[in-house]
């Protein structure tokens, strides 16, 4: 397949690209009198024709050292400024990279007028087995932990799902899991300020030490405790959609000498309202067929509540007591579904319709529960203890009403039933792990255990009508799944070379039990899962990774559940009790230019990995989508990353991906034909961040994404785009911030889905609140400045919930 490219990302690229022989980077650190490093420090270049204009700045990092990079060829003056220290100035000539070496700042004698700091920009670097985006401090630090993981190079969301190379993506806080639910992790990240993240690691292959579960990682990093204190904020936002939306939030933290306690409650009432318009073509070349167009829409209502309490005890410089709890609990959840569905021939003749009315309510609670010991080594490494527990529970009322009418309007007959569901699930994991040197190697080493077992039950009520045409459909379904695991993994760098090579082996023993059908599952497996990394550097500018891992994609429980959820009883959902893990290899090559140009070649082997398939029945007339192992699926393509400072006011970052996807299945409902759905695509990525005001206290971004075509299962997707505007102003020194954000102004993130191969030919375009304007306001009282020990919940089997 042939596409021609959206100009504009050529464009981008050029521009991005074609002055990069012709400008020279300025490097150096900077060091007090003791040789301390200077960090936040404002380093400016000016013109060094009147020393007043500037020309490019930026601030110093934690360590002292600043870059000013893409500088045209001339001469200039150098200023460096801090609080309390007396302003610096050298005249430089660059002709060439310059590298400055240290700069001694001299203390003050006298108090000097407040210097402005402004807000740094994101750095990205890259390492042997990921890429680092440092927002610490940054134009990004605004907003919540969500709104970071949509900025990060790579990370496209769909459906609204955060994937990467189109597949899902694992999130880690500080190293450890985020188990939730999709909506749960939203909900959770949306009250985590971005201001307490330091960095998101994009890991596309993760070494041994992480789960062999899933597909690339995205590991939050948060800042850590600095001093002994307490600090709080207090905030709320309003999102005007197609209906009004409102969260609102406190946290608490307190540092003493060896106790520290984080404590965090959010609410978020919410109503959200979704509109599809489907259409299914029934036999379209036979005589008889027909066409169902309808139109669906679907009013949720919810009363989120989220609450963290995190709590670290040091009893001494070595050891430490950490324990984390999380609690989300949304009662009486409730959906309301409506479809009107107009059936015609194929000559577009309607003759009938019928209009369905589906009523659900939930009530959720998630209870995770963290306990860990780490005791430091003196070789800098540590040993930890760590035991996790899990307790799921859903219940689940649905109410379906159906009524079919002629084409003059009178009811020819009507459909009722009533379902009950309830899950619980109970996830209980304990692992030991080992982080140390051997000379001048890097070793790790860890046992883990995980339990999950989870029970579900329905009852379907007032269904006879259903009964000719599905059996069995009250069931209880039992699934227990008991996991062992062990690693080992070692790294070592030299002047010009590293290499990390690890291995981690997973014994897994499943039962799945239907007890309607008697269907059992019953499967026992081991599997190894090794990664390799091997980085050449071949000087200051140019450097190549060659990266492999062996990953695993197990079946979520839902999957697994053989339950049908009906919209009508001609459309409904069903899992598959008979899933099977998928293994994947995952195939990398890096090449760095510079430090800042980054071009990744990949190949992804998924295997028979678990997808959700869709197919309508031509003659019983119906559509199911089911849980299946797909034959075949693979990826490959090429990324290209790059970010800088435009001027001293204006950060621009590029991501561009230019990939093949394609997946082959079994048509069940074409006679079990092999079928392949594949694509060839380019997915851009355009990031601007602005500082507008001479103070810093005034900033904006602006961003933009194209996706030019997309696969899931037998599905395609239409193009789709998303541009957004956010501002961000704050208040009384830094004591509040207000925030503006307008999403998907043109409102082009929602698309269509196709499905058309032989016998089958149906469509839905799915239509959420992607286009919304927010307005946030944040206050902070106490030691505000403070940095809290925010993490997550380590949890190895949540994300299958």
């Amino acid at each position: 397949m042939t596409r021609s490219y959206p100009p504009f990302l050529v464009t981008l690229l050029f521009l991005f690209t074609s002055s990069l022989f012709a400008q020279h980077t300025v490097k150096g650190k900077l060091v007090t009198e003791t040789n301390e490093p200077v960090a936040f420090a404002n380093v400016v270049l000016l013109n060094a024709e009147d020393s007043t204009s500037v020309y490019k700045g930026t601030i110093s990092e934690d360590n002292g050292e600043f870059f000013l990079e893409e500088n045209a060829a001339n001469d200039y003056l150098l200023k460096v400024s801090f609080v309390g220290y007396e302003e610096f100035l050298q005249q430089i000539s660059v002709r060439s990279d310059k590298k400055l070496g240290k700069i001694t700042l001299k203390e003050s004698a006298s108090n000097l007028e407040e210097v402005t700091i402004n807000a740094r920009k994101p750095k990205i670097t890259r390492s042997i087995d990921r890429i680092t985006f440092d927002v610490e401090n940054s134009t990004l630090s605004s907003g919540n932990s969500w709104d970071i993981l949509r900025q990060t190079p790579g990370v496209i969301m769909s459906q609204g799902q955060l994937r990467v190379r189109n597949s899902n993506v694992t999130v880690y806080i500080n190293d450890r899991k985020v188990q939730l639910t999709e909506d749960e992790l939203q909900t959770l990240l949306q009250s985590y300020s971005a201001e307490n993240i330091k960095s998101v690691e994009v890991i596309t292959n993760p070494p041994a030490r992480y789960e062999a579960e899933g597909g690339a990682i995205l590991n939050i990093n948060t800042t850590s405790a600095i001093s002994p204190g307490y600090k709080g904020s207090l905030e709320g936002a309003y999102t005007q959609g197609i209906v009004p939306k409102y969260q609102l939030g406190t946290s608490h933290y307190w540092k003493g000498d060896k106790l520290n306690v984080f404590a965090n409650y959010t609410f978020s009432p919410r109503k959200e309202i979704k509109r599809d318009d489907s259409y299914i073509n029934f036999s379209p070349n036979q005589e008889g067929g027909q066409r169902w167009e309808s139109d669906f829409e679907r009013i949720t209502r919810s009363q989120a509540h989220n609450a963290n309490v995190i709590m670290d005890y040091d009893f001494d410089e070595k050891n430490k007591l950490s324990f984390s709890s999380n609690f989300l609990y949304s009662p009486d959840k409730t959906f309301d579904n409506s479809v009107r569905t107009d059936v015609a021939a194929m000559g577009n003749t309607a003759f009938s319709n019928f209009t369905t009315d589906s009523d659900v309510s939930t009530d959720d609670s998630n209870i995770a529960l963290d306990l860990t010991y780490t005791h430091s080594l003196d070789n800098g490494g540590n040993i930890s203890a760590g035991a996790h527990y899990t307790k799921f529970d859903q219940e689940r009322d649905q109410r379906v009403a159906t009524e079919y009418f002629s084409g003059n309007g009178e009811v020819v007959n009507d459909i009722t039933f009533n379902t009950e569901a309830i899950q619980n699930i109970n996830i209980f994991t304990a692992q030991i792990d080992l982080s140390t040197s051997l000379g001048e190697t890097s070793f790790e080493s860890g046992l883990k255990l995980s339990s999950i077992d989870s029970e579900s039950g329905i009852d379907f009520f007032d269904a006879e009508s259903l009964e000719d045409l599905y059996d069995n459909l009250s069931d209880e379904f039992h699934y227990d799944e008991k996991v062992y695991a062990v690693y080992a993994s070692a790294s070592r760098d030299w002047e010009k070379w590293s290499v990390q090579g690890g291995l981690r082996g997973e014994y897994t023993d499943l039962l799945g039990m239907s007890f309607s059908t008697d269907q059992l599952n019953s499967q026992e497996y081991f599997e190894l899962f090794p990664t390799a990394y091997l980085q050449y550097r071949a000087s200051d500018n140019h450097s190549f990774t060659l990266d492999y891992s062996r990953r695993i994609e197990r079946p979520r429980y839902a999957s697994l559940n053989p339950f049908r959820y009906f919209l009508n009883e001609n459309d409904f959902n069903a899992g598959n009790p008979n899933l099977r893990a998928a293994i994947s290899n995952n195939y990398n090559l890096n090449y760095t230019l510079l430090g800042q140009y980054f071009f990744d070649v990949y190949y992804r082997d998924n295997g028979r990995s678990p997808a959700s398939l869709a197919f309508q029945d031509n003659q019983n007339l119906t559509i199911r989508r089911l849980q299946a192992n797909l034959l075949e699926s693979k990826s490959y393509g090429l990324d290209i990353l790059h970010g800088r400072s435009i001027t001293g006011w204006w950060y621009a970052q590029l991501y561009a991906s230019l990939f093949h996807e394609e997946n082959t299945f079994l048509a069940v409902e074409s006679n079990n034909a092999e079928v392949t759905n594949e694509i060839d695509a380019v997915f851009g990525q355009l990031y601007n961040s602005f500082t507008l005001s001479k103070d810093g206290t005034f900033s904006g971004n602006l961003s933009f994404t194209y996706v030019s075509d997309y696969i899931s299962g037998s599905y395609n997707f239409d193009p789709f785009s998303t541009l957004s505007l956010g501002f961000r102003k704050t208040l009384w020194n830094n004591r509040a911030e207000l925030s503006l954000n307008i999403n998907d102004i043109f409102n082009n993130t929602n698309t269509r889905l196709t499905s058309q191969y032989l016998n089958q030919d149906n469509s839905f375009f799915a239509r959420e609140e992607m286009r919304y304007v927010r307005v946030g306001f944040k206050y902070n009282f106490g030691n505000f400045r403070l940095k809290d020990n925010q993490r997550s919940i380590d949890a190895a089997e949540r994300d299958r919930l």
